[in-house]
């Protein structure tokens, strides 16, 4: 018997129920994740992308954007949506230090500017 894995049985289960609803927002961000943790990296950004039309006010939405362009080499775009990511209220700093869907921005110095920023306390009015 001819056994596939579970992931490639998740995947294909979550496009059946993305075809039938394609707006069903909590499946775009499951095959996004799934999709990348497997190496499907492009259409892992594919679904990123499409999730962010959907919750442009998403701050989790941009951030997991963000790590899909740092996977696909383009720094620019990874911090500028990054950047919109935080603008939107993501904050954590601690996690986005260690993710390694960033390790490709970690060197850069607007990352680690925007990742101080982010760590230091609010200053008191």
């Amino acid at each position: 018997m001819n056994k596939t894995p579970d992931h490639e049985f998740d995947m294909v289960f979550f496009e059946s129920v993305l075809r039938r609803s394609p707006d069903y927002t909590e499946v775009i961000e499951i095959l996004g994740g799934l999709y990348t943790k497997h190496g499907r990296v492009a259409d892992g950004l594919r679904m990123d992308r499409k999730l962010v039309r959907f919750l442009p006010e998403n701050p989790t939405a941009h951030y997991n954007l963000a790590c899909s362009l740092a996977l696909m080499r383009r720094p620019k775009d990874a911090l500028r949506t990054l950047r919109h990511a935080i603008k939107l209220g993501y904050n954590d700093a601690k996690w986005m230090a260690q993710d390694s869907d960033l390790k490709s921005l970690r060197k850069l110095p607007d990352f680690r500017e925007l990742l101080g920023a982010l760590l230091k306390p609010a200053m008191p009015d």
